[in-house]
């Protein structure tokens, strides 16, 4: 890895003595985490805290509304929470020593449908989306838990292009590195959702797609749980490790 050499000087007993200070070159990536619907940003500490061991930032946030204790879970709408991502994401981008051209966004099911819109908002390097949720863009100032579960279950077994669906367009025009990670026994997402996304991702620099044994929704097993985080872990291992051999900090 390449690096960078700084004079400071060290001050002992009331005098300084020169020293060098050799720190990496690079800047720092940014990871983003966004949880689904119910959950909070507890469910991924854990993995923010492993990433963060590989050379990243990593971020967890609470939306409004999202967590099914906060007072404002009834009225909150996808605009609402697209407004907290984007000020999540442009505050992690701003921490000092974070490479703004090398941001990821990891999200789940609520939290990946949101994830997918924010790449036609922000620059993002790589993008995780693990049982993404897909909703129609006619209701979208309607509170989510006002949603009717019977239109957006049938909505959800439709084929939907990019055309007719505001994340999917997202997805269309995405050219960093993506992961989308679908399970099993989900009785929320059906496959025909993730074969809409996986469908839409046309400019990619690279898509992996991995199906989850035995897995449901939440990952509610502790095993179904240990396997998304090898899995998580070993894709963003790949990628960050992989790019710093050629990626320059933003602005040189």
């Amino acid at each position: 890895m390449a690096t960078r050499d700084e004079a400071v000087e060290i001050p002992v007993e009331g005098r300084c003595i020169p020293g060098t200070l050799v720190a990496p070159a690079t800047a720092i990536p940014g990871i983003l985490f966004v949880q689904g619907w119910g959950s909070s940003q507890d469910v991924y500490l854990p993995r923010a805290r492993q990433i963060a061991a590989l050379g990243c930032i990593g971020l967890t946030f609470e939306p409004r509304g999202v967590a099914r204790d906060d007072p404002r879970h009834e009225t909150v709408t996808r605009e609402d929470n697209l407004r907290d991502l984007v000020a999540a994401y442009d505050t992690l981008a701003a921490q000092p020593g974070v490479d703004a051209s090398a941001m990821g966004v990891i999200g789940s099911s609520y939290g990946a449908y949101l994830a997918a819109i924010l790449t036609s908002l922000r620059p993002v390097r790589w993008l995780t989306l693990r049982v993404p949720a897909l909703y129609r863009d006619e209701d979208w100032t309607v509170p989510k838990q006002g949603l009717s579960r019977d239109s957006l279950n049938a909505y959800r077994r439709a084929r939907v292009s990019p055309s007719q669906n505001r994340a999917l367009a997202a997805c269309a025009e995405f050219r960093g590195d993506v992961l989308v990670v679908e399970s099993e026994h989900d009785d929320r997402i059906p496959h025909a959702v993730v074969a809409n996304y996986l469908g839409a991702f046309a400019q990619v620099r690279s898509l992996s797609y991995r199906r989850m044994e035995g897995a449901d929704h939440g990952l509610s097993s502790p095993e179904a749980q240990r396997a998304y985080a090898a899995l998580l872990m070993s894709w963003v291992t790949e990628m960050v490790l992989g790019a710093r051999v050629s990626w320059k900090p933003a602005g040189v």
